[in-house]
């Protein structure tokens, strides 16, 4: 492929509404509040905001340096800065994780979009807590729906793939992630006029640090990893996009505090509102589908807060999904010399197989056991337990043993034009400091740490 003629990010802004969207989705509105609730607020925040200072922006900022140096997707950048190495196998499992992640997230997403229809019609009016929970069920369980809301999402964010980096992705990020912050905002203000919404931001940001504990902090680590979508290679896929002209270091920063005041934001539109209305904030994974809806009917203005939520939601995890996908299409074009249309639609229909699937695993397919799992938890574990932990070692001690200082530090500096006088720590923290904190998450996850 010639890369003169490869497409790229427009604009600085571009690079970080199209990066921090990707970071940007489920993972900061619907994981990170059921995480940090069941992980003593506070003490989990501040953990957690340490871990994606001190770790996460240097492994992002290898990502980035992987794909600029290489302009290539995940295969092909390791294929190209390490030839005749095994390297690529990291670049292989990169993209099979997003294809896995995308197949399992776009049902999920697609739930958000059952939910902003129900927000649409009032469907929540005058349901009990056991009624709301008794109505997720059903939905996942007793219908069509989740596969139908899955195949609309995925004609979505395969529209906006098709049309390239800077007309689709850039041009409708830039536009989402915009968007996505007023909502959030809206949702915040609103949560915090509530009676009792002190409760909320006292468990938020007053860290007990009694709560602290060896999981706790595993925990923080790790969610900090799954929130900056370190490891699945779409971070690699983006820095290739990225222009010589701009600053890998500060454009990880932006997109890394973007990322996190966010997910911070998130918080204080939903624990306020938790306890106000004295709900358990460790209600986990129910806490949005199960518990929100219920806090919503139960608020002045409540149908109208509801509509904005799961519209957020679909926001989000659309600002993700093209991300996601585009991993697969760059494969596709540059490896297989397909065109983007015909890499897109080919890409969407093969992860479509596996994602009704995963929509189907309450329904359908609820007796289709794989080593104990259903096809949406094994698609979900091994993603998340194996293949992104794997994924982010593997960049980091490739970036920061193998890679070489010259051509590092000359992407870091967009080939002398910046300077990098935090090279230095930049290194030590991703050949010492990052592979044991991913290591020690990785132990954990197989409950071997």
């Amino acid at each position: 492929m010639d890369l003169t003629n490869r497409d790229s990010f427009g604009s600085k802004f571009g690079v970080i509404a199209a990066a921090a969207g990707s970071a940007i989705g489920l993972g900061n509105i619907w994981r990170f509040p059921y995480v940090l609730g069941a992980n003593g607020g506070g003490a989990f925040l501040l953990i957690y905001l340490i871990f994606v200072v001190v770790i996460g922006i240097p492994v992002m900022m290898s990502e980035f340096v992987i794909g600029r140096s290489a302009q290539r997707n995940p295969y092909g950048a390791f294929r190209i800065l390490a030839p005749g190495r095994p390297w690529y196998l990291v670049g292989i499992m990169g993209v099979a994780a997003a294809f896995m992640i995308l197949a399992f997230y776009a049902a999920v997403a697609g739930w958000t979009m059952e939910y902003l229809y129900q927000s649409v019609v009032n469907g929540f009016s005058g349901k009990s807590a056991e009624e709301m929970s008794t109505m997720f069920d059903t939905f996942r369980s007793g219908s069509a729906r989740p596969v139908i809301w899955f195949l609309v999402f995925m004609v979505m964010t395969s529209c906006i793939v098709m049309a390239g980096i800077q007309k689709g992705i850039e041009k409708y990020t830039k536009v989402l992630m915009p968007v996505l912050l007023l909502l959030l905002i809206a949702l915040s203000i609103r949560s915090l006029t509530l009676p009792g919404a002190g409760e909320g931001l006292v468990f938020l940001f007053k860290p007990d640090f009694s709560k602290i504990t060896g999981k706790v902090v595993l925990e923080a680590l790790g969610q900090a990893f799954f929130s900056l979508s370190i490891g699945m290679g779409t971070l690699i896929t983006y820095g290739s996009y990225i222009q010589k002209k701009e600053r890998l270091g500060n454009t990880a920063v932006s997109v890394s505090l973007t990322d996190t005041f966010i997910a911070v934001l998130a918080g204080v539109a939903i624990f306020p509102a938790v306890f106000a209305f004295s709900i358990d904030p460790a209600s986990g994974e129910d806490l949005v589908f199960k518990t929100l809806p219920v806090i919503f009917q139960q608020m002045p203005g409540g149908y109208f807060f509801s509509l904005i939520f799961f519209l957020l939601l679909a926001v989000a995890a659309l600002t993700s999904t093209i991300s996601v996908l585009e991993v697969v299409v760059a494969n596709f074009t540059e490896e297989f010399q397909f065109g983007r249309r015909k890499a897109t639609v080919l890409a969407a229909l093969a992860i479509s197989v596996l994602g009704i699937f995963a929509s189907g695993s309450w329904s359908w397919f609820k007796e289709l056991d794989i080593f104990g799992f259903s096809v949406f938890e094994l698609l979900d574990h091994t993603s998340a337990n194996y293949m992104l932990p794997l994924g982010g070692f593997f960049i980091v001690v490739f970036v920061g043993w193998f890679m070489g200082k010259p051509k590092v530090s000359g992407e870091l500096s967009s080939n002398g034009m910046f300077p990098v006088r935090y090279y230095p720590l930049f290194l030590f923290i991703v050949r010492f400091i990052a592979p044991i904190a991913i290591a020690l998450v990785f132990l954990n996850s197989l409950g071997l740490f």
